[in-house]
């Protein structure tokens, strides 16, 4: 059967490329996002995956731009449906949200065909998303800095839940957020609809990072190969899961020294992070509060009193 998304259109053993129409630009011309369909030679499951909901996280597009040229569809069981960006107007100016409605693409769905421009965009892409048997949402900690993790948004007592954990594990990003997300995630709404649903945070950078596009590049063909789409076998590793975030802003304003690296064990009263005046005079220190891992922290060094620093994950365990 053809494998049909936007223009791209393919018959088994095919690949194809073309644009999803979602609306116009203020000048009238299309709005179109870039869209690859890979329908394999035999029968099996559905993968849709989609980069860039939010315009200035490409470390997932960087991973498609990898991952496609790689798939031959001869050697494929099942279908894939991918969206190379989503967020089409944040990518063109390199913008987090929307600028057209001032919207986080990512809060919207399953959208509306009717509605403002990211509902739109967020309707049109689940239009698509929801025929599909797994979902993977790239994303990356936007500019911030930030360990390479998949986070589950479902929530622990959700049907789906384990079936999302899983999914996790396999993508193997070694670090798992395991905490209901937001209203409006697609990884709430897929696990809502019965498919499973992960998002994997792919580092945090400007531009893109090399080293967390390879895991994520690494991240698909694990799941290519695990749920049959692709011959060979995935060696699941245990993943460090946290289900829960202390964050900490600044006492005062000045500039940020920290005294941890991403990814390390932190203990209770442990020091997170310092804060000095223009001339090197400490004025403020900044402990833990409980034991977790240092998994973000932002990347420029001035802050105001009570801005945003770093975050820990707590309640840490393995699976």
């Amino acid at each position: 059967m053809t494998l049909t998304l936007g223009t791209a259109s393919a018959a088994p053993g095919e690949i194809d490329t073309g644009r999803l129409t979602v609306g116009e630009l203020r000048d009238g011309t299309p709005a179109a996002l870039p869209v690859a369909v890979i329908n394999g030679a035999e029968d099996g499951r559905r993968l849709y995956i989609q980069a860039v909901s939010d315009g200035d996280e490409l470390n997932g597009l960087g991973v498609l731009t990898q991952v496609v040229p790689q798939l031959d569809p001869t050697e494929l069981t099942g279908e894939i449906l991918i969206v190379g960006i989503v967020n089409y107007h944040g990518f063109q100016v390199g913008e987090h949200r929307n600028p057209i409605d001032d919207r986080k693409t990512n809060r919207t769905y399953p959208g509306n065909e009717n509605g403002s421009t990211s509902e739109r965009i967020a309707a049109a892409t689940y239009d698509a998303a929801q025929t599909a048997d797994l979902i993977l949402d790239l994303h990356q900690g936007s500019t911030s800095q930030m360990i390479n993790e998949t986070r589950v948004r479902c929530g622990q007592r959700h049907r789906m839940h384990g079936d999302c954990l899983r999914l996790a594990k396999v993508f193997g990003t070694g670090f798992v957020i395991d905490q209901k997300g937001p209203d409006g995630q697609l990884a709430r709404v897929g696990p809502d609809n019965g498919i499973p649903t992960i998002d994997p945070e792919l580092g945090g950078c400007v531009g893109w990072d090399e080293e967390s596009i390879q895991i994520g590049v690494d991240g698909i063909f694990n799941v290519l190969r695990y749920y049959g789409f692709l011959d060979g076998d995935v060696s699941l590793s245990a993943q460090t899961r946290a289900k829960g975030f202390d964050q900490y802003g600044s006492p005062v304003g000045g500039l940020v020294h920290y005294t941890c690296e991403l990814g390390e064990q932190i203990r209770p009263g442990q020091t997170l992070f310092e804060v000095t005046d223009t001339f090197g005079e400490l004025k403020a220190r900044v402990t833990a509060d409980s034991s977790g891992i240092f998994w973000r922290s932002r990347r420029l060094p001035q802050v105001a009193t009570g801005e945003y620093v770093c975050s820990v994950g707590t309640n840490v365990d393995e699976y």
